[in-house]
């Protein structure tokens, strides 16, 4: 692999949610401190939204981490929750560390959860339900989790929950079924795709996390057509990242040119190359055609008159 030839310790555009690479960018500080604060106040429902790749489990597991550092926190995190009502409500009381049956009764099964989070709240831990992938959760699951929801002392409700998810969330949100779980949402946060100078840093701090200390190793041509064919989705600038790394060690360079990216994008199932570049490469084609044309009418000329 590349690590050696660029001075590197590790990879640095792996696609898991290492969480050393966090970035503080200013979309994603500002959702780690809302996520950061509301669950301080002891808030309700609270809602992070994102398209594909743009950072969600990452920003996630940055906020279990932290919550793990603090004793006063139980965090439970669901990562798959395409589940019926009743298997949502055993992995919860499998991550509260609870040993359910399957066959356990619904009635029993809510509460030992029930008493549970009581034992937790008298010993003054604050319990936080995080789920990923949340718009993948079927219409009746979510309105059960608004139901166990309504488990509280006369001060506090007796957990959070904390939902990661795609925009189809907010579509079904919409649906008259689930307009209680949306006036329980007290806060909401859309994260957005990195910027052209977003890109530019993203991509110079998961290198130099990485271990890498020299000078620029992506041109600028080069973060142009990753900003323009990723359109600035993390996911993506990792995969061509990676991806020109590997054009750029095959053929024993030290600096990854665009030539490189337009081979990993030309590589990678369901992207194209960007038209701008598609231009350039059509006005160098007629240039080069122009050029050549020209040298072949003077040496034509010179050999007549002579």
């Amino acid at each position: 692999m590349y690590l050696e030839h660029f001075g590197l310790k590790e990879l640095p555009f792996s696609l898991t949610p290492n969480t050393q690479f966090f970035l503080s960018m200013a979309s994603y500080q500002k959702a780690y401190n809302m996520l950061m604060l509301s669950i301080a106040n002891r808030e309700g429902f609270i809602k992070v939204v994102g398209e594909v790749g743009t950072g969600k489990t990452m920003l996630c597991r940055k906020v279990l981490n932290s919550l793990g550092e603090d004793a006063n926190y139980v965090t439970a995190y669901i990562a798959n929750p395409v589940l019926s009502p009743k298997g949502l409500f055993l992995a919860f009381a499998e991550e509260l560390g609870l040993s359910e049956d399957a066959d356990t009764g619904h009635h029993s099964l809510l509460k030992r959860i029930s008493n549970k989070l009581m034992e937790y709240s008298l010993g003054g831990k604050q319990v936080v339900l995080f789920i990923d992938e949340a718009h993948a959760m079927p219409e009746k699951t979510l309105e059960a989790l608004r139901l166990l929801t309504n488990l509280e002392t006369e001060k506090s409700k007796l957990f959070q929950v904390v939902l990661f998810a795609q925009p189809e969330l907010d579509e079904m949100l919409q649906e008259k079924s689930l307009r209680q779980l949306l006036q329980r949402i007290t806060f909401s946060y859309h994260l957005e795709c990195l910027n052209r100078e977003g890109v530019d840093r993203y991509v110079s701090h998961r290198l130099a996390t990485a271990g890498y200390n020299g000078s620029a190793l992506f041109g600028r041509k080069a973060i142009d057509l990753i900003y323009e064919c990723s359109n600035g989705i993390p996911r993506v600038v990792n995969i061509l990242c990676h991806k020109a790394l590997m054009v750029a060690y095959g053929k024993g360079e030290r600096n990854v040119e665009g030539s490189f990216v337009r081979s990993a994008i030309e590589d990678t199932e369901g992207l194209v190359l960007p038209r701008s570049s598609h231009k350039t490469a059509l006005l160098a084609g007629v240039a080069v055609a122009c050029v050549t044309g020209l040298l072949v009418y003077l040496l034509g000329y010179y050999q007549g008159g002579v």
